[in-house]
Formats: structure tokens, sequence, C-alpha cells
């Protein structure tokens, strides 16, 4: 059970509680395919429901690896000319689809009132290391070039995603600085990424049994997807972060990934990136999927959107 010298916060506590006595199999233990069925098959138990809005459309644009699925919401019909967000799930590169994060894309789109697009990039182990970056910077540069399926005019991009999607997030915003696509990323949302070498940190002692997203869960995500650790497509601080957009980026308090985060924030306050960061106190990795299971995520997701909003409001 989780660690009493760390805060953890009482619906946190009583969510991890149940978890620890239902038991089951460490997704590193399972069948690959039955850890991909019953992490969306979780959904309905642990996420708020999703929002009802006027578009929901799933698309494809082409991809390196043949087309890549695309998953269209919008709370209206039409819209003028403006920005879109481009988002990116987690899941460790392993697990995760268009499905486990629909309720959360309701809800972004719903608050933001823009379009989003979710990104259904290939998996590994069957697709490793650079197939992920390469389908989301390719989805990317479509969605930028406002194609006639989208029935929307791109202004530019707001890049988002959770965990490895915040790591894809950082790494297509990267792509899309050094070498621009018809509209620029605006701004970035990089929600408890991968920035760095997470086993570098102390979070990740501190937090590697107990919180859910475990140590060796992590380790065994990094040896599917099977990444070149000297490469900045798996390693975005490895890369020139000097003219990186304003920054949204947020952090759970309880997260092995934590510390990569932070570092990865003042990184970028170094460089002179404009950045508003969040750290959310007692609370673990994976809570915006988590909004029904742990009442007070829904504040924390609620709290990074109107970040957003802020932001946007400074830079537009």
């Amino acid at each position: 059970m989780a660690d009493t010298e760390h805060y953890v916060r009482d619906d946190v506590r009583g969510f991890l509680a149940m978890l620890e006595q239902m038991g089951g199999m460490a997704l590193e233990d399972s069948p690959l395919e039955e850890g991909r069925q019953s992490y969306v098959a979780m959904g309905p138990m642990v996420e708020k429901d999703a929002c009802e809005l006027a578009v929901i459309k799933d698309l494809t644009c082409p991809g390196p690896g043949g087309d890549i699925p695309l998953r269209l919401y919008d709370p209206r019909d039409t819209r003028e000319p403006g920005p879109v967000i481009m988002f990116f799930h987690g899941g460790g590169f392993v697990i995760g689809d268009l499905e486990s994060h629909h309720n959360l894309c309701t809800e972004i789109a719903a608050s933001m009132d823009m379009p989003v697009v979710a990104v259904d990039y290939r998996l590994a182990p069957e697709a490793p290391f650079p197939a992920a970056p390469d389908d989301c910077e390719a989805a990317a540069r479509w969605v930028a070039s406002s194609p006639a399926e989208l029935g929307r005019k791109a202004t530019g991009l707001i890049t988002i995603g959770d965990s490895a999607g915040g790591n894809l997030t950082i790494v297509t915003t990267n792509q899309l600085t050094a070498n621009p696509a018809e509209v620029p990323v605006i701004m970035q949302v990089p929600i408890y990424p991968v920035a760095d070498d997470v086993s570098e940190h102390k979070s990740f002692l501190d937090f590697a049994k107990g919180f859910l997203l475990t140590g060796a869960t992590m380790e065994w995500f990094s040896e599917q997807y099977a990444a070149d650790p000297t490469d900045a497509r798996n390693y975005p601080m490895l890369g020139d972060c000097s003219d990186t957009p304003p920054t949204v980026l947020c952090t759970a308090g309880l997260d092995p990934l934590r510390d990569s985060g932070r570092r990865y924030a003042a990184h970028l306050i170094q460089m002179g990136t404009d950045v508003t960061y969040l750290e959310f106190k007692g609370s673990i990795h994976g809570f915006t999927n988590l909004r029904k299971a742990i009442p007070s995520a829904q504040k924390d997701l609620e709290t990074l959107l109107q970040a957003m909003k802020m932001m946007l409001g400074r830079i537009e």
C-alpha cells in the first residue's frame, strides 16, 4: 500500500486500496492483447462519462506505415478558422487507443470549445520506436494542411497528450518547430510526460510501487518500445528546446514520472519559454482517465484546461 510519509488525497488512497483488494495480474505479466483489452474495459469503471458533442467522426490520414486512424471531436458542426488541438494518448507506447481516451477527448473539446483530433498511432512491440513519433508527426502535418476531410481551417496547432502521449506531444512540437508545417504549433500541453530517462529520478524510486504506475511496468514499456536512448525523439530534452512554443505542463505528486516533468519545465524556463507548471499534490499518474474513481481529478483537469485558456489569452 502507499507509503504514509507522502501526502495522499483521501479519494486517491481509497482508489489505491480498492486496486490492492482487487489484486489481478500486473500488465507486464499479462498476455499483451489481454492487457490492452483490460485497459480499455476498465474505463467505464473509473472514468467520467463522455460529453455530448455535435461532431464525433472517425477519419484517416496517410502515414509512413499506412493510413493512421484519427478521431475528430468538435462541440460545433461548423466553425470559423482557428486552432486545432492534436491529442496523443498515453499507455507506455504499448497500450491505449482512440477508445481508451475517448471520454477525456470529449471533455477537452467541450471545455476548450475547439476541435480535437486524436491520433491512433502504431504501438510497440509490433511497431517499435520510431513508429509512434513518425505517425504523430505525420498526423499533425496533415491537420496543419487543413485537408478537406477535416472540414475545418487550422490556423495553428495545440499539441496535448498524457504520459507516453506527453512525450509524443513534446517530440511532435520539436519536430514541427525544427521543420515547420503549414501552420505552427502555438502551444503544447504535456500531461505527466516522459522527457528524459525517468530511471535517473528520485520520484521513480519513491513511487515505484503502490501508486498505480509501477517501476516494473515502466521498465517493461521501455523494453517493448525499444527506443534509441541517444535519440531526441525518445528523450526530447536531448534536443534543441530553445524555440519551444508556450507550454502548459502538469505532473502528479505521487507519480514515478513526476521529476521528469519537473526537470523539463525548469529546462524550458531556463531557455526562455513561457511556461505554466502545475503539480497536483497527492494525486497519481493517470488521473485524467480516473475522474469517476478519483473525483478530485476532475477539478485538476479543469484547472489544467483553465491554464490552457489563460495561456491562449496571452498568445492570441
